[in-house]
């Protein structure tokens, strides 16, 4: 659960915050002296800081400016200064929000939810295969469509996806897919490859072309 604090000499307005954070799923502290806000952010502990500027002891001003000497905890002044220059002063002293008096507790939940989304983004998803070979089933997927294959066109794929980027000749294609040794020609090779082409674009003209052609060498696959 994340921890709020929150620096605030007015105790109603402060206790309202609170009980929205804390309906919210957030742990709260609360505290009315700069002082005290000074030595528990030294004491770590906290996602974000709601800070006043205008306090009994201190200046908020002097608060962010303390704390970032040693901390890049999340802060978001709450002020009833509206002047453009204390919004820019806040904001060059490292504060990540500036929230004008009179505010709306759920926009100040708000603004806490995307300063932590911010200061803690999730890691993104591992990207999966463009393109999954299923030996069982000879069939080929892409962005999880089946293709089903020939046994001849499943190897030859097989084989190009063993290696992305590497050329293989014609003979050593037929060498991979012909266990037998059968003789055939450059052109069978060519001819799988045209069909194999096809299924994998499945007739769309902006798919991208999976197997890559080196002109006088041979064929690759090319990888998105």
């Amino acid at each position: 659960m994340s921890r709020i604090l929150i620096v605030e000499d007015e105790p109603r307005l402060s206790q309202l915050v609170a009980d929205y954070l804390q309906h919210a799923r957030y742990d709260t502290e609360q505290t009315d002296s700069a002082q005290t806000a000074m030595a528990l952010a030294r004491d770590g502990g906290f996602d974000a800081i709601l800070l006043d500027l205008m306090l009994p002891d201190g200046d908020g001003m002097d608060v962010c400016k303390s704390i970032r000497q040693h901390s890049q905890v999340p802060i978001l002044m709450i002020t009833a200064r509206v002047d453009e220059v204390d919004r820019l002063l806040g904001l060059e002293l490292g504060a990540d929000d500036y929230i004008c008096k009179p505010f709306s507790p759920r926009e100040v939940v708000a603004r806490v939810k995307a300063v932590l989304r911010r200061a803690n983004p999730q890691p993104a998803e591992e990207a999966q295969p463009a393109l999954v070979l299923d030996d069982d089933r000879f069939e080929a997927r892409i962005a999880g469509q089946s293709i089903a294959l020939t046994a001849i066109e499943f190897a030859l794929l097989n084989t190009l996806a063993r290696h992305p980027g590497r050329i293989w000749s014609r003979d050593q294609l037929m060498d991979e897919i012909y266990n037998d040794h059968r003789v055939v020609s450059d052109r069978t090779i060519d001819s799988h490859i045209r069909k194999l082409r096809r299924k994998l674009s499945d007739g769309s003209p902006d798919a991208h072309d999976w197997i890559g052609s080196v002109y006088g060498v041979g064929y690759r696959l090319e990888t998105p």
